[in-house]
């Protein structure tokens, strides 16, 4: 850290300099347009001197020490003519320069074009080109352009992006085929917290797109962000208050077309600014009711087959016989899922201009999802080697196992009907965050600051289950890809031969706490005899995650329960079931009858706690950052800048967990402190062969922390399975060298090419070893026990390429001139080291998970001044989501293809139509094991469609 105090003294010695000798005057100022939205990314050069700087993400600039006397600034923006704005630089003094942007004409090569305002992607590609770093922005007119609810299903649209679903919608992020706990998601600047239980993984399907300006993807960090990004960095830009007056609603509905049930969703928006421009403030809110569910089918496979031969050996015995089979299916399960989930959102923000030179904000979000969830789950599994018979089951020549005796189970999973359950298992999910900061010019010093609260929270209360059993033997269809077990007869299947197995009532509570705060300086530093900055500044984040889980069995003390045709059922069978009409779940406990019971009436039940289902799940963790950082950028030639830097992060944890014995006797919590310190060193350079055409080059170092629960030092002895369960909270993060290449060329109608390449050089990635205890130090006779512990790995390595294009096709000639076309795609390869079976030795030639190799979207638009026409795909390739034990037991993600189509047409300046159409194709979500035609699980959302209206009124 010598090294870190050095260069800080020598900064704030510069500082202090610098402040006392500031000459000149300073001009700062907003670009906007006519409608009085902010526009990011335009150039202002100031003419005869070599000054110049781009304006934020929310419109605003600052030029510093520009010679007195009258100055003209020159405005550069992609798709429009430069502007030219005169002001008068008075010595010591900032002057304002609030600056407007109005719609013009353009001539290209001979061809007159029409700019409508600052809508499709004209902003997001300006503040994209003017970036030193490599970026994708996407500006809220690109999100609205695809009929995408939720902003993970807008991010999937991104080059190097693909999403993991759930029940039909994007849910968490892997950029560059990393998993998504090695990215970050922040909003405004500030890291989101999560509130999944065991890792921190942030849900995009939390946060409506509507609610978000900007989104920039940052796949080359700089010091000044923070460090635990080795994918890259997701930022989500709020709204801000507009220069005068704007109203926006939206309202509308729809139909989900797997139920024939309603969509809800309505939005609305208002802002404005006094009229001296000091005070601004904006109020937005969302909502979005959705009622619909999803089919599904799974399965298990197994190589391995054993039977009892009814003979004793010498001990007496039973002689359990191995069988050598073909692979199938151990498990068969049909699950039908009935879903409403509601997902509100509201912000507040605002911002004072408390004179030229200060300024301060505050920002809000409050997000809050509803999930309430109905499962009916017909599962059926082989019975252990010891309970099958000679003569129960029948294998083919092709040693296709083909007859067998199944467990067969009918759950369903619900909830109280008090409170807000509604008969469900409901999912309250939370995340809200509260931001303060400021912006201040000093002299020649640049300083902002931000302090902020988030918290996100996932309760899932009086979550029910009710499951009845029966035992019976069962044919199996030799269609891999459409797994299918018959019963041999259907008077097995009765409802009176299904005895009441269990049933439970669970609660889980996560609760994610962050407090961030953090300062930023800024000074001009010119190294080269040109223009050059340096920024430094300082971070902290305090986080605490908590998870109390508690799960409890009931067992009824009156009769009416013992079996399943004594309690109130339904048919759930579905003739236009989506994977096929052969899959009929058949009859459950209906949920109006499961959330009726009074589990609280001792008279009624008695319960019993069931501590091997949470004790190992709960957990308290604290875990503090804190970061500095130094970096600089400097323009070494007109056409040469480079960013280099250095940050550097210590990072503090304390973990609690239990110490457990046969899984269900807590013995004592176990408390562990640990620290570790980074430093990452970057250097960006960016090439100007021309005004549009730019190379970029980065080599970046970044990190990811452990998951929560691999932290956690619990200690978990399982006699009877012989296993012992540790946590590990001596983990260190995993780390990343990467290196990348970009060229990019910028059409000036507003469109871009660019193609690139990167490598990320990963060491100590996290994964699970299997070890036998050498002695008895986890308790008596515990030697010989299998260990499983998280650890950290070797290396591994992740390298692809990227293209993207996207332009109006104004060279065709006629009507054709108004077609819009959006290309990207994204090859990735990788390879891990130190990865090992079951028997421990060494995989070779493992991906790491999550790597899909091919990524790709396309989408073509016709835009007409008032019809607006679209159809997007999105593709991305199948890839391994989770190492098994060995090659026929990983799992992997199939590929996917979703099409969808989006309409609007604006029946006046203000009012306009909109018409979505989701996943056209009915893509599934599939996994497979091992084999692609193996399939474990595959579920069907059937299509979506939304309509509605949108209004937008702009006054200034």
């Amino acid at each position: 850290m010598s090294a870190l105090k050095q260069l800080l003294t020598a900064v704030f010695v510069a500082l202090f300099f610098t402040t006392l000798s500031a000459q000149d005057g300073h001009i700062q100022g907003t670009i906007s347009d006519e409608n009085g939205i902010y526009v990011p990314g335009a150039t202002i050069l100031v003419q005869d001197t070599d000054l110049g700087t781009v304006s934020d993400i929310n419109g605003r600039f600052t030029l510093l020490s520009v010679p007195a006397g009258k100055r003209e600034l020159t405005i550069k923006y992609l798709g429009f003519q430069d502007i030219h704005h005169q002001v008068s630089v008075i010595s010591d003094q900032t002057i304002s320069a609030d600056l407007v942007l109005k719609s013009s004409r353009i001539e290209l090569e001979g061809v007159e074009v029409s700019a409508f305002g600052f809508g499709e992607q004209s902003k997001a590609l300006n503040t994209q080109k003017n970036r030193t770093n490599i970026t994708n922005v996407v500006s809220t007119d690109q999100i609205g352009k695809f009929p995408d609810a939720n902003i993970g299903d807008a991010i999937k649209r991104i080059p190097g992006i693909t999403m993991q679903m759930d029940q039909g919608e994007a849910r968490t992020i892997i950029v560059r085929g990393l998993s998504p706990h090695l990215n970050s998601v922040t909003l405004n600047g500030s890291r989101i917290p999560s509130a999944e239980g065991d890792n921190r993984e942030v849900q995009m399907d939390l946060i409506p797109s509507d609610m978000i300006q900007t989104i920039e993807v940052t796949k080359a960090v700089t010091p000044k962000m923070d460090g635990d990004a080795i994918g890259g960095s997701v930022n989500l830009v709020t709204r801000t208050a507009p220069q005068g007056f704007r109203l926006s609603a939206t309202a509308g509905s729809g139909l989900n077309f797997i139920n024939n049930k309603r969509i809800l969703n309505g939005s609305f928006l208002v802002g404005d600014r006094t009229a001296d421009k000091k005070f601004g403030w904006m109020v937005s809110a969302s909502i979005n009711d959705n009622d619909f569910g999803s089919h599904n089918v799974e399965a298990e496979w197994s190589d391995e087959f054993e039977y009892n031969t009814g003979v004793l050996d010498a001990n007496g015995e039973e002689i359990i016989e191995e069988q050598e089979v073909t692979p199938y299916n151990s498990v068969y399960e049909i699950r039908n899922y009935m879903v409403q989930r509601t997902r509100r959102s509201f912000s507040v923000n605002m911002d004072y201009r408390l004179d030229q030179n200060n300024t301060v904000y505050f920002k809000s979000m409050y997000n809050w999802r509803d999930d309430r969830e109905n499962r009916l789950a017909y599962s059926n599994e082989i019975l252990d080697g010891e309970d099958i018979g000679l003569g129960d089951f029948t294998i083919d020549d092709q040693g296709n196992l083909l007859r067998f005796p199944v467990e067969a189970v009918r759950e369903t999973k619900g909830g109280s009907s008090g409170g807000r359950n509604e008969n469900a298992r409901l999912e309250d999910q939370r995340m809200q965050n509260y931001s303060v900061g400021g912006e201040h010019l000093f002299g020649k010093l640049k300083f902002d600051w931000l302090t902020s609260y988030a918290r996100a929270s996932e309760v899932k209360p009086n979550e029910r289950y009710i499951g009845y059993v029966s035992e019976f033997s069962v044919q199996r269809s030799l269609d891999a890809k459409k797994p299918l077990f018959t019963p041999e007869s259907l008077d097995d299947t009765a409802l009176s031969n299904f005895e009441l197995d269990e049933l439970t009532e669970e609660q889980q509570d996560t609760e994610e706490e962050d407090i961030n705060a953090f300062l930023n300086f800024e000074l001009p530093l010119q190294l080269f005899g040109d223009q050059g900055i340096l920024q430094f500044g300082l971070r902290t984040r305090l986080k605490s995650k908590v998870r109390a889980n508690s799960f409890k069995e009931y067992t009824p003390i009156s009769d009416g329960y013992e079996f399943l045709d004594q309690v109130g059922t339904h048919s759930y069978n579905a003739p236009d079931f989506l994977a096929g009409g052969k899959y009929q779940a058949g009859s459950f406990v209906t949920p109006e009858f499961l959330g009726s019971l009074d589990l609280n009436d001792e008279s009624q039940f008695e319960m019993e706690s069931v501590p091997d289902e949470y004790l190992r799940a709960n957990f308290d963790v604290d875990e503090n950052v804190y970061a500095a950082y130094a970096m600089t950028t400097q323009n070494i030639t007109d056409r040469l800048s480079v960013l280099a830097g250095l940050r550097v992060e210590k990072t503090e944890i304390s973990a609690t967990g239990n110490s457990i014995i046969d899984e269900e006797d807590q013995i004592g919590e176990i408390t562990k402190k640990s620290s570790y310190t980074n430093f990452m060193p970057s250097i960006h350079l960016k090439y100007n062969f021309t005004p549009q055409t730019i190379l970029r080059l980065a080599w970046t170092n970044t990190l990811s922390r452990p998951n929560y629960i691999d932290l956690v030092p619990y200690l978990d002895v399982v006699t009877e399975d012989k296993e012992v369960y540790l946590g590990n909270a001596e983990l260190n993060p995993t780390t990343a060298m990467n290196f990348d290449l970009m060229a990019e060329h910028y059409f000036r109608n507003v469109g871009i090419v660019s193609a690139g390449a990167f490598l990320k050089k990963i060491d100590d990635f996290i994964y699970t070893s299997v070890l036998e205890a050498s002695d008895a130090s986890y308790g008596e006779g515990t030697e010989g026990f299998e260990i499983y512990q998280p650890h950290n790995g070797e290396e591994a390595n992740v390298y692809g390429a990227e293209f993207s294009f996207q332009r109006q096709l104004d060279f065709l000639p006629g009507f054709a001139k108004n077609f819009n076309l959006y290309l990207n795609y994204t090859y990735l390869a990788s390879d891990t080291n130190g990865i090992t079976n079951e028997d421990g030795e060494l995989r070779e030639d493992m991906d790491l998970p999550s790597a899909s190799p091919h990524m790709f979207n396309a989408s073509l638009a016709y835009n007409h001044s008032k019809f607006k026409i679209r159809l997007s795909s999105n593709f991305a390739d199948a890839y391994i989501d989770e190492i098994g034990g060995n090659s026929f037991e990983d799992r992997y993600y199939d590929k996917q293809l979703f099409l969808d189509l989006n309409v609007s047409y604006a029946v006046t300046p203000n009012l306009s139509l909109y018409v979505d159409l989701n996943n056209i194709t009915n893509q599934p979500l599939r996994y497979y094991q091992g084999n692609r035609q193996r399939t474990m699980q595959m579920e069907y959302y059937e299509k979506r469609l939304t309509f509605g209206l949108k209004y937008d009124l702009f006054k200034n």
